[in-house]
């Protein structure tokens, strides 16, 4: 079972209000969406401030190599791992200052920005034309299932050694294929499981948790289906999105953390 941060005994409402949750439903939540923040779901490493006692960030209980959600605190087994439903996938190119200039966000690069191209490996790191850093962001929008199959919304995003798995990720999401009236169809991706969970990679420079993919077959709650697609279309019109704070935050932490 997912080991969860402030989780209740029981976190439900009593069954005698369960009438006012459906005669009531959702009301108060008229929110400007521009307010609202996707969760990040992303792997604690050995530096990573979750599991450093004396950070605000720390969460209680977690541990390096554990799986996290940046807002809500709720952390789960790295080893037993999460099972998402991915509706959105698009890639996000960063400008950074190096580290050993000073470090400091840059800037977001347009996938068509011809200094990508040019951009030259040296070491693990992409260095642009200029000398800045690039940083490439595979950032995967998913339904997150708990223990008890109820969904939340999450962002994977996958950079540096993790890109390897993106990349086997889209490529295993693009074989599937399913015999629909006697013809071979490519289902949508808001229709597959994939069970995330995370194993230790090692090099000459160090150990770190990395993710690991496997396929957890297909939704079959028609429910979860509609609230996918309807995901995947608030994304697409830009409606939902990522935090680019969110996003620089998580990079530099990551440097350290690696």
């Amino acid at each position: 079972m997912s080991k969860q941060v402030k989780k209740a005994e029981n976190n439900l409402p009593s069954t005698d209000l369960m009438d006012l949750v459906s005669s009531h439903e959702g009301e108060g939540l008229d929110y400007d969406t521009s307010e609202l923040q996707i969760p990040f779901i992303r792997i604690i490493q050995a530096l990573s401030p979750e599991i450093n006692k004396r950070d605000p960030k720390f969460i209680d209980g977690a541990s390096n190599g554990d799986i996290f959600n940046n807002v809500t605190g709720q952390y789960f087994s790295g080893e037993e791992g999460i099972v998402v439903i991915p509706c959105y996938q698009e890639t996000k190119y960063l400008k950074f200052t190096p580290r050993d200039s000073g470090g400091g966000f840059l800037g977001e690069l347009s996938k068509n920005d011809p200094d990508i191209a040019k951009a030259v490996r040296t070491g693990a790191k992409e260095i642009l034309p200029d000398g800045n850093e690039l940083v490439k962001s595979d950032q995967h929008y998913c339904l997150v299932l708990d223990s008890e199959g109820m969904p939340s919304f999450g962002i994977v995003d996958m950079k540096s050694s993790q890109l390897k798995v993106s990349k086997r990720w889209k490529t295993q999401l693009s074989m599937l294929t399913l015999e629909v009236n006697g013809q071979l169809k490519r289902p949508p991706i808001f229709l597959t499981m994939w069970k995330l969970s995370t194993v230790e990679e090692r090099n000459d420079q160090g150990a770190w948790s990395n993710w690991s993919i496997a396929n957890a077959g297909y939704v079959e709650n028609k429910e979860i289906a509609d609230m996918a697609l309807s995901f995947r279309k608030s994304v697409m019109s830009g409606e939902a999105k990522a935090v680019a704070e969110d996003v620089v935050t998580e990079q530099a932490e990551e440097h350290s953390a690696f």
